[in-house]
């Protein structure tokens, strides 16, 4: 999160998912996330070959690449003319990428959601034991691992309703710089947004919170109370912790809060208490329980799958 003190594999993929898009029943666990594909793009993220993915940099463009391969063997289009879309207030060239699988309702492909992670980090650093390269595998190589697993279900089995933006932001690290570009762009096109989904930071579980993740901004919406209705289990909850440190406002969620005025919230992990190597070089692969995150990322999809296809829009703001 910007500037903040804050092999076994399962047995390939499961039926698909049930298409009752509005059951409230008992969480159906019948997507599996391979733990070997979270290993094989979380370890590329984090390894010296991207030197910390700062923006603009050779190391980033690495990321890049190997961020659009993906989208493109899955067989998701670019949302403009290529992957790459292009930041306009950074004095360095960089790029959030950026695939879009097209809804298939007649009426409600015309809304949209967005699922985002950034994925660049903070590069080169001070030394630690001769190490000065920051990995960020929790900030936020995690989350963008995340986003490409819920791609490639989406893109597979091509059952969303309504049409979904997959998005790696860039130069998040300099102050949201990729969202907030790509919120006034699409807030500029008009775009109709029903929700935006932001993962950041889960690659190790908290301990005793009765949660998987807490979701920022917790009372601004009810994404928090619908997802566990569809879930069947409280899988996301609330951390007081998140409000002290206005975490709603530190992360991509938030350029498309205050540009369309939706939900637009962030899921995570990380409470201060379980991960001491926030911007550090100690923040490598090793440390990231990647059980943990195959676990919830098989979980989350299935809830964004309802989320996606809800006939109409359950996921509101709350009433200030």
């Amino acid at each position: 999160m910007k500037k903040i003190i804050f092999l076994i594999s399962f047995l390939g993929l499961s039926l698909h998912a049930q298409n009752n898009v509005t059951s409230k029943n008992i969480f159906n666990f019948n997507c599996q996330v391979a733990e070997e594909n979270v290993i094989k793009t979380l370890s590329y993220l984090t390894s010296d070959e991207l030197e910390g993915r700062d923006s603009g940099s050779e190391g980033i463009e690495l990321a890049t690449l190997y961020l659009e391969n993906i989208l493109k063997e899955n067989g998701i289009k670019p949302y403009f003319k290529t992957y790459r879309d292009t930041l306009s207030n950074f004095d360095k060239t960089s790029y959030n990428v950026v695939g879009y699988i097209e809804g298939n309702d007649k009426e409600l492909k015309n809304e949209f959601v967005i699922i985002g992670a950034h994925y660049d980090h903070i590069g080169k650093i001070a030394a630690v034991n001769g190490d000065d390269i920051g990995n960020g595998a929790n900030d936020n190589a995690t989350g963008t691992t995340a986003v490409t697993e819920v791609a490639k279900y989406f893109a597979k089995f091509k059952n969303n309703k309504r049409s979904v933006l997959f998005v790696f932001f860039s130069a998040e690290e300099k102050g949201l710089l990729g969202s907030k570009h790509l919120a006034a762009k699409l807030k500029e096109q008009k775009m109709d947004l029903y929700f935006m989904f932001n993962f950041e930071m889960i690659g190790v579980p908290m301990k005793d919170k009765g949660m998987d993740f807490y979701l920022t901004g917790f009372g601004k919406s009810n994404m928090a109370t619908t997802m566990n209705e569809y879930a069947g289990e409280k899988l996301v909850g609330y951390l007081p912790i998140e409000t002290k440190y206005m975490l709603f406002r530190a992360s991509d969620n938030y350029p498309f809060f205050t540009e369309f005025n939706v939900p637009a919230q962030t899921v995570s992990t990380f409470d201060f208490e379980n991960f001491q190597f926030y911007h550090q070089p100690d923040d490598e692969f090793e440390l990231m329980d990647t059980k943990h995150m195959t676990k919830v990322i098989s979980k989350t999809i299935l809830v964004l799958e309802k989320m996606i296809n809800a006939p109409k829009k359950e996921i509101k703001l709350n009433e200030k």
